[in-house]
């Protein structure tokens, strides 16, 4: 009998031995532990060629251009300010207001008899002069009254007042058109400055205190005005028409009045302490007085005092209405539209005031172009 297939386990014992382990697989699964140090040396990065590694880090230098903007150097800046300084200081000798003076004081050839180039030279000298006195006005006047115009809307924008122009600067340029005008004085015709000398008196007055006092500020402007008439006929050597004079100053007494009522409705009595003896009916009715007074002289100058031939004389009586509408046109631009601050813009820019005066500049040129021939 055989023992041996009788009993399978031990047949299994003998004649299947265990299966023996795989080690290619068991040391995959299961990390042999061992020292720290056989693990490092895979993380330390492997030293490489110093031109591979260290020119990514140092910068390299670049052309001048490429460097960052830094900021802008003073003397870059200095032409651009100088520039600005000088547009402020021609701002504050006001241009604009200039044209008062060729508008006025060539007034004085209507009664010279007959025209020669000396006398538009000697109108010439005397817009100088005036233009001169004006501009140092205007820079007074602007030293005196900046912490009140900084209370207006409009005039606070103005050089001084804004302070783009320092007290310094203006002092400076007064100075100088003084200097200017004392080289006029002399230089021309012996006393035949005292108008343009009364002006400036006037005009010191004026900015000491007088400015303060309702009525009186708005003649003193108007008075400016008729010496500008009578310094051109100094000089000129004609003779100063009474009806003429008090037609200029009735016209730019009532431009005066007509400013101030502007300055009333746009900006109240804070900034010039004159506008508190005003009110706008006050303003109203002499605003329209004044401009009865200015069409009545004007028509009685052209005719007692007009030295002009009889055609002549017809032609510039036709241009009464255009003086009249001329009038009426401010006030409409005063009273309804309230415009009116400034004489100068509304004859520039108002397109009826334009076409009016130009009609009335041809009608004036051709009864004086009549008269002489």
């Amino acid at each position: 009998m055989d023992i041996t297939r009788s009993s399978p386990a031990p047949m299994r014992v003998v004649t299947a031995p265990p299966e023996a382990p795989d080690l290619t697989v068991l040391p995959a699964a299961a990390p042999l532990p061992g020292p720290p140090e056989a693990v490092l040396p895979t993380t330390v990065p492997l030293p490489g060629p110093p031109e591979i590694v260290l020119p990514a880090a140092v910068p390299l230098p670049g052309p001048p251009e490429a460097a960052a903007p830094g900021p802008v150097p003073p003397t870059a800046a200095r032409p651009a300010a100088v520039r600005g300084l000088l547009r402020d200081l021609l701002a504050l000798v006001r241009p604009g207001q200039w044209v008062k003076n060729l508008a006025v004081v060539p007034l004085a050839l209507l009664d010279v008899r007959p025209w020669h180039l000396g006398a538009f030279g000697q109108i010439g000298w005397a817009v100088l002069g005036f233009t001169l006195a004006s501009a140092l006005v205007y820079v007074v006047n602007d030293l005196a009254d900046r912490e009140r115009d900084r209370l207006h809307p409009v005039k606070r924008n103005r050089p001084i007042a804004s302070g783009r122009v320092s007290t310094t600067a203006a002092t400076v340029l007064a100075g100088l058109i003084a200097a200017s005008l004392t080289c006029w004085a002399v230089a021309g015709p012996a006393w035949h400055w005292w108008p343009t000398a009364l002006y400036l008196a006037l005009s010191v007055a004026y900015s000491q205190g007088l400015k303060h006092v309702p009525l009186v500020d708005a003649f003193i402007v108007a008075s400016g005005f008729v010496l500008r008439l009578v310094q051109g006929a100094l000089l000129v050597g004609g003779r100063i028409s009474e009806w003429l004079a008090l037609c200029v100053f009735a016209l730019c007494l009532m431009l005066a009045l007509g400013k101030r009522r502007h300055e009333m409705t746009a900006a109240g009595r804070a900034h010039r302490p004159a506008l508190r003896g005003y009110t706008l009916a006050f303003l109203d009715h002499l605003v329209v007085l004044v401009a009865a007074l200015t069409a009545v002289s004007y028509v009685l100058y052209l005719r007692d005092d007009a030295a002009l031939a009889a055609g002549a004389s017809f032609v510039t009586l036709l241009s009464a209405p255009c003086a009249v509408f001329g009038l009426a046109r401010y006030l409409q631009l005063l009273l309804v539209e309230e415009g009116g601050a400034n004489p100068v813009h509304v004859l520039f820019r108002d397109r009826a005031t334009l076409v009016n005066a130009t009609l009335w500049a041809v009608l004036v040129s051709v009864a004086l172009l009549l008269s002489r021939l």
